[in-house]
């Protein structure tokens, strides 16, 4: 219910919210399919799930930048799920029942969304994921920096971020571990705002550096 109010102008509130960055929600979606593609190489294919998919979004970019994949949608926002783009949704499966969802997937990608999970809860999210993934598959957590002062502010301004509770790195992988997953890189991500746009090329170097926005962790499944 929390997120069904915010489905029709999901985008915008968060165009509000990251203002300050002088970039849009469109710039942080594509920054992590861009990630993705460059760390797992842009020939990388498969199914695909994307768990929290909201409206969309980083499903969208998935599609551009790694085109051997094949995107599926969790969320648990029926209204998010029913405003997504009908040719998205027609090269996936885009669903609120997680009995829908498969066993087979070669990547599962969480992004912004195990902050909204109750602590308590979280670990078992994380080893259901896990299930859900093929032999060699990749689970990617992309999270909030919570070490970050402005990444800080910007949560706490954010409407549909209420109820959220940042993780720190150490959290994160410690739920991959305990699920018998191989953590395989952790990157700190985001660093520059739009008018430093010309030292963006540095941030890959940057990315042991624990002062970027989010961060990103990948963990492989034993083959």
């Amino acid at each position: 219910m929390q997120f069904d109010q915010f489905a029709g102008n999901y985008e915008q509130v968060l165009d509000r919210t990251v203002a300050a960055s002088g970039e849009n929600s469109a710039y942080f979606a594509e920054y992590k399919a861009r990630y993705l593609s460059r760390v797992l190489s842009p020939a990388f294919s498969g199914k695909a799930l994307d768990f929290g998919c909201g409206v969309g979004l980083l499903s969208r970019f998935l599609n551009k930048c790694l085109p051997g994949l094949r995107v599926d949608g969790f969320d648990v926002s029926h209204d998010s799920i029913s405003r997504i783009d009908d040719n998205l949704k027609s090269q996936g499966h885009f669903t609120s029942t997680a009995a829908d969802l498969g066993d087979d997937y070669r990547l599962i990608v969480v992004a912004n969304v195990m902050h909204h999970i109750l602590p308590r809860e979280r670990q078992q999210v994380v080893q259901e994921l896990a299930e859900r993934l093929m032999p060699g598959g990749i689970l990617a957590i992309f999270e909030h920096n919570s070490s970050n002062p402005v990444t800080r502010w910007v949560v706490n301004h954010c409407p549909f971020d209420e109820d959220a509770i940042l993780l720190p790195a150490a959290e994160a992988s410690a739920y991959l571990h305990h699920a018998k997953l191989r953590v395989m890189r952790r990157d700190y991500i985001v660093f520059m705002p739009r008018f430093l746009a010309w030292l963006r090329p540095l941030e890959p170097w940057l990315a042991w550096l624990p002062l970027g926005a989010q961060y990103a962790i990948l963990a492989g499944k034993c083959a």
